[in-house]
């Protein structure tokens, strides 16, 4: 179930919340994924809840290592964007153009770092939502 591997393109903002979006499809539909695989006590024989609950945490787990990752990379890329027009700036401070354009990338990368504070939201619901429903199932390893 895990979701399609996406690039992120840091350049344009909304692809890079839209990209993001797709890649959040497995925080989305966990609930649902939940009811569809793991068993209610009176189909408990049928599945095997452990293995279903493993599976479900080891690729949600792999999806928000993925995004964390690209959503980082993408912070950094554009730091990086940031700290060139400022080094521009600093040449050539009469430059309106460079100055809007700064004053554009930097926005940017401020919207960039509140995806970072939307991701441990969205990772949060989800793992409380798969706690709640496979807890009695199978238990995550402890992260140090």
């Amino acid at each position: 179930m895990a979701a399609p591997v996406a690039t992120l393109n840091c350049e344009d903002f909304s692809l890079f919340q839209e990209v993001l979006k797709v890649m959040r499809t497995i925080d989305d539909r966990i609930i649902h994924a939940l009811n569809s695989t793991v068993p209610t006590v009176s189909f408990s024989g049928k599945v095997d809840a452990t293995q279903t609950c493993k599976q479900l945490y080891e690729s949600m787990m792999e999806v928000h290592l993925n995004r964390d990752k690209a959503i980082k990379a993408c912070i950094a890329q554009t730091s990086e964007v940031v700290e060139k027009m400022r080094e521009q700036r600093a040449q050539d401070s009469e430059n309106l153009g460079l100055i809007k354009q700064l004053r554009k990338e930097q926005t940017k990368l401020k919207l960039m770092k509140s995806e970072l504070n939307v991701e441990e939201v969205v990772n949060d619901r989800s793992l409380k939502v798969f706690n709640e429903r496979c807890r009695i199932h199978y238990t995550p390893p402890k992260v140090n």
